[in-house]
């Protein structure tokens, strides 16, 4: 219990001579000494523990003999500061916040103040006063030292070097990981070890494609993410493109990681342009991943070339190649030969062209074989006349096994009526484009399972 000791009265009586000192006088009870030397004690005993948790440290790092020397002796210094106050006996009072030994003077006031007060006198009789010929020990102040070891210190030291010796003990303990293979045919090996890779992944892009085309993979693993594709991905996502459509791009496209960023926004600008609107632009990146690998040079002469060829209007222009933007990324060698088959295998005319290839732009990339072999069969076997085929163009589109089945169908029930003019008419758009069930219900008024049967004995 720590309690102020009370002042001295003033006057002239036997008491009161004494000069009053400045401060509170505190005293030590002798359970208060017991509990200061247990903490003393136990500070040393975790100083202790330190001690050797620093040498373990120590031992597993580059320390010089000079910096271990300084550092044991700044331990041996908090040591001997911590082991000081366990000399003190529970008759030392502390002034003011300094240890102060107790003597005569001290005896003499408080004889004054057991004098003036009596209630002070019998609160005095219960604390442990040392004995009057008992010559107490001369202290010096303690400095507040924390003997902590600084963590700054030990992240000045030198590295360990891989060259240093270690023992078998610190050998057993070490888990080398198996060294990345030199050369490899699959990305497989890589990706445990490449952050890129593993991101790549979560994106949705497809590796197992990629590492089949020559030195992709290579290019892969050269890449920074953070570096290299954020910027990629920031980018994508300022076009509009969606995110489950990011891996679907990129492992079409695995070329766009080389491109400059400002190309890619330079390409956009020129879409923005040309009134392809954000939506537009977004649709066609994402069915054409190559069209940000196009120059603005190149964008320009395609659209130039379908404006030019077709004879379209801007509006028809910009919505062809919106239906199928791989018009501009694709061969035009494909094109050119399917408007020559168009005019002078089939016998089309200009405008009849424009028509079906607007309302189905994949009649520009089709195979020509293809289209040779459906026209013949609709126009000189089931003699559907040539103005009518403009009217649907599905039948180049459709297999031409499919409509030779249902035709010879129709025939066997004697309901194959493609004029309009007849009754019973069938179109020839349903004839093509619905599915069996509906073909069989609507158009041949005939069970599905009569229609298989039927298809078993071609």
């Amino acid at each position: 219990m720590v309690r102020p000791a009370a002042a001295p009265p003033r006057g002239r009586g036997g008491g009161g001579r004494g000069r009053r000192r400045s401060g509170l006088l505190v005293y030590l009870r002798p359970s208060a000494a017991r509990d200061r030397q247990d903490t003393l004690k136990w500070k040393m005993a975790l100083s202790a523990r330190q001690i050797q948790r620093w040498f373990n440290v120590l031992k597993m790092s580059n320390v010089s003999t000079t910096q271990l020397g300084k550092q044991i002796g700044r331990w041996r210094m908090s040591l001997r500061e911590l082991s000081a106050p366990l000399q003190l006996s529970s008759h030392h009072c502390v002034l003011r916040g300094q240890f102060k030994p107790y003597g005569t003077t001290s005896l003499r006031n408080s004889s004054q103040i057991s004098s003036s007060n009596p209630q002070d006198t019998a609160s005095g009789q219960s604390t442990c006063l040392p004995s009057i010929h008992e010559e107490p020990p001369k202290m010096k102040i303690i400095p507040n030292v924390d003997p902590v070891f600084s963590l700054e210190e030990l992240e000045e030291l030198p590295p360990p070097s891989p060259l240093d010796p270690v023992s078998e003990e610190e050998a057993v303990q070490i888990e080398a990981e198996p060294p990345l293979p030199p050369a490899s045919f699959t990305l497989r090996d890589y990706v445990d070890r490449s952050e890129t890779l593993q991101k790549l992944v979560h994106l949705g892009v497809e590796l197992y494609k990629l590492e089949k085309r020559r030195d992709v993979g290579t290019l892969l693993l050269r890449l920074d993410f953070e570096k290299d594709i954020r910027k990629i991905l920031l980018f994508l996502k300022d076009v509009g493109v969606e995110d489950d459509q990011v891996g679907k791009i990129l492992t079409k496209n695995y070329a766009i990681f080389t491109e400059d960023i400002e190309d890619l926004k330079a390409r956009v600008a020129y879409l923005k342009s040309k009134q392809f609107s954000k939506a537009d632009i977004a649709r066609m990146v994402t069915n054409a991943p190559f069209l940000l690998s196009f120059s603005v040079e190149r964008l320009d002469n395609r659209l130039g070339f379908f404006q030019k060829e077709l004879k379209l209007s801007v509006q028809k222009t910009r919505n062809l190649v919106i239906e199928l933007p791989s018009l501009l990324t694709g061969s035009l060698e494909p094109v050119k030969e399917n408007l020559i088959v168009y005019q002078v295998e089939l016998g089309f005319k200009h405008n009849e062209i424009q028509h079906m290839i607007t309302r189905i732009p994949r009649l520009l990339s089709a195979r020509k074989g293809k289209l040779i072999e459906n026209f013949d069969y609709v126009h000189n076997v089931m003699k559907i006349p040539q103005h009518y085929i403009v009217k649907f163009p599905e039948v180049f589109t459709t297999s031409l096994l499919k409509i030779k089945e249902r035709h010879l169908f129709l025939s066997y029930l004697g309901r194959a009526q493609y004029n309009p003019d007849q009754p019973n008419y069938i179109p020839l758009g349903r004839l093509v484009s619905i599915p069996d069930e509906v073909f069989c219900e609507e158009v041949a008024k005939a069970s599905l399972s009569d229609f298989e049967k039927f298809l078993k004995t071609l």
